[in-house]
């Protein structure tokens, strides 16, 4: 089994942090919960180190798709390495507060004065994408990991996944 660490590769020359394990082609069908949660963990992780280098400036408003690449290693080592473009979703979306209503203030003893709505930037599409990994001159390995295909204003939540 192939266990990998991912480190990302942004414009702004952020150090390289590990982000999640995956898995070989051979050894995916037999772990597909495992190799899910490591993907997601994957682009968790991406989004989380590259989030750190986008400023307001860089980006309109809304939520857009925001490629990037990331490089792939067997073990710290880099015994077997690729890398490729990922996309995540990038952006900002409309929030406000206002008094709340009467009825609001009513049903909660009247703590909740203000009320606030806000959406976030959110992956609503994934696709996968093949990454194929250089081991030796001979020797090579393919895994896949996911990617955003498209991104939207939604509900904000701590995790989709």
């Amino acid at each position: 089994m192939l266990s990998c660490e991912a480190t990302t590769h942004l414009p702004s020359e952020l150090p390289k942090y590990p982000a999640a394990c995956c898995q070989s082609a051979e050894d995916r069908e037999a772990h597909i919960d495992h190799n899910m949660a490591s993907v997601y963990a994957v682009l968790l992780g991406l989004f989380l180190v590259a989030s750190e280098s986008w400023t307001y400036e860089n980006i309109g408003p809304g939520c857009h798709l925001h490629p990037f690449n990331v490089t792939i290693k067997s073990d710290r080592k880099g015994t077997c390495r690729g890398t490729h473009v990922v996309h995540a979703c990038v952006g900002y979306c409309e929030s406000s507060a206002f008094p709340s209503k009467y009825s609001v203030l009513l049903a909660s003893g009247f703590k909740h004065n203000i009320t606030s709505v806000s959406q976030c930037c959110t992956i609503s599409k994934m696709q996968k994408i093949k990454v194929r990994l250089y081991c030796t001159a001979l020797r090579r390995e393919e895994i896949e990991i996911f990617t955003a295909k498209s991104c939207q204003c939604d509900m904000c939540r701590l995790s989709r996944y």
